[in-house]
């Protein structure tokens, strides 16, 4: 039997790194730049009024006050988007629309607010400082400034960034291709009514939704029957767009050997049982021409999830440049926990916390012999039991591996 380490060290030898595409940059969000992007023009590209009001020249305003306002003549007005240029005579202003680009020789702008919003003279009933209110050419970005660095993950202010440069597509590291297919002869599609003897494919769908968390992109496959050529059919159609693919019920038992028999040309499965609870039944192999990673996970849907967790996951974060393993959480058990002798056990559990922020809990749910999907979902976290122990008492620290999106 192999360790879960040794199983992971085969995993990660090699990584998945699909090859860097140009998306636009709404699409590039989440996602890592596979280059360097530097701004070829300043943002703004003149100097602009960054507010409603009269530009003027702060020497023309200096001083004035309430009860000894500065009165100027209103000569024009600049809406946004003008491109006709108007030159500012000494004491004179012009009423500007925030983003009107400021006539020449005004060096400041005098809020509506400060003034009497007079049309053909206006009073400004406090003095505004030279660059007050104006936005001058690149104060948000200057020519030759980095947007976006090589190995940055896109978010929001990067997006805007790239904006400024006036780039409206990037090159990034995509999201990793993540093909899941359920094979079987019991299974149906969950929109049918299953008949005697038949199983709705739930885990197909649960491992579609745990890689998409994970940031890859997701294909979900029709089932397959559970005979070696079907099953060689199903993933051998899939390896051409995948950098992962996962075979949800053939983990153990004669799918699993069928899965063994027709997948054996296209690279092989190794089947060696890992020393993990749930799960020890299960398969990885290398198929194709691109050698990529075929997962084969039993069909219990939770089951399947604590396997994704543990040793697709990893991958999947590793293909997009991104720590491949969440951090674990030490906590104080709140009732007794009971693992197979022998094999690292991840068994559901609520991670809480001491009120007053004071120590993390591990509130063990469900049965430490099986996966029930229900209580899976009321768990935020996985309790991690070693392969030497065998029982963890009331108090006792354990490791929780905490469960979400991130």
């Amino acid at each position: 039997m192999r360790t879960v380490d040794e199983q992971l060290s085969r995993i990660m030898d090699v990584a998945v790194r699909p090859a860097p595409v140009r998306v636009a940059i709404a699409d590039a969000q989440g996602l890592r730049s596979a280059e360097e992007v530097v701004a070829a023009r300043p943002l703004p590209v003149f100097d602009q009024a960054a507010i409603d009001g009269y530009a003027v020249r702060s020497v023309d305003v200096a001083g004035a006050g309430s009860t000894q306002p500065a009165t100027v003549p209103v000569v024009g007005e600049i809406a946004a988007g003008s491109r006709q240029p108007l030159r500012l005579q000494p004491g004179q202003a012009v009423r500007v629309a925030a983003g009107a680009p400021l006539p020449t020789l005004a060096d400041a702008v005098a809020p509506v607010g400060w003034t009497d919003g007079g049309s053909a003279r206006v009073q400004v009933h406090r003095g505004v400082p030279s660059a007050g209110f104006v936005r001058r050419i690149g104060e948000d970005v200057q020519s030759g400034d980095v947007a976006v660095r090589e190995g940055d993950v896109v978010g929001a202010v990067q997006v805007a960034m790239l904006a400024a440069a006036g780039r409206d597509k990037l090159l990034v590291h995509p999201r990793p291709r993540v093909s899941v297919v359920s094979v079987g002869d019991e299974l149906v599609e969950v929109s049918r009514s299953a008949a005697s003897g038949q199983v709705a494919d739930v885990c197909s769908h649960a491992i579609v939704a745990a890689a998409r968390e994970a940031g890859a992109a997701t294909n979900r496959s029709r089932t397959a029957g559970g005979n070696a050529a079907e099953i060689r059919a199903a993933v051998e159609d899939l390896l051409p767009a995948s950098e992962v693919i996962i075979v949800c019920g053939a983990g153990g038992g004669a799918v699993a050997a069928e899965a063994r028999a027709g997948l054996a040309e296209l690279g092989g499965i190794d089947d060696t049982r890992v020393a993990v609870h749930p799960g020890s039944a299960q398969g990885y192999g290398r198929l194709g021409p691109d050698a990529v990673p075929v997962f084969l996970f039993p069909s219990h849907p939770a089951t399947a999830l604590v396997l994704f967790e543990v040793f697709a996951r990893p991958l999947v974060r590793l293909a997009l440049g991104l720590e491949p393993y969440r951090k674990t959480v030490t906590a104080r058990l709140t009732s007794p926990v009971v693992s197979p002798q022998g094999r690292r056990s991840y068994l559901p559990a609520r991670l809480l916390r001491e009120e007053g922020g004071g120590e993390y809990l591990a509130q063990p749910l469900g049965s430490s012999g099986r996966q029930m999907l229900a209580v899976l979902a009321e768990v935020n976290a996985l309790a991690i039991v070693g392969e030497d122990t065998a029982e963890l008492t009331v108090g006792e620290q354990v490791e929780l591996l905490p469960r979400g999106r991130a």
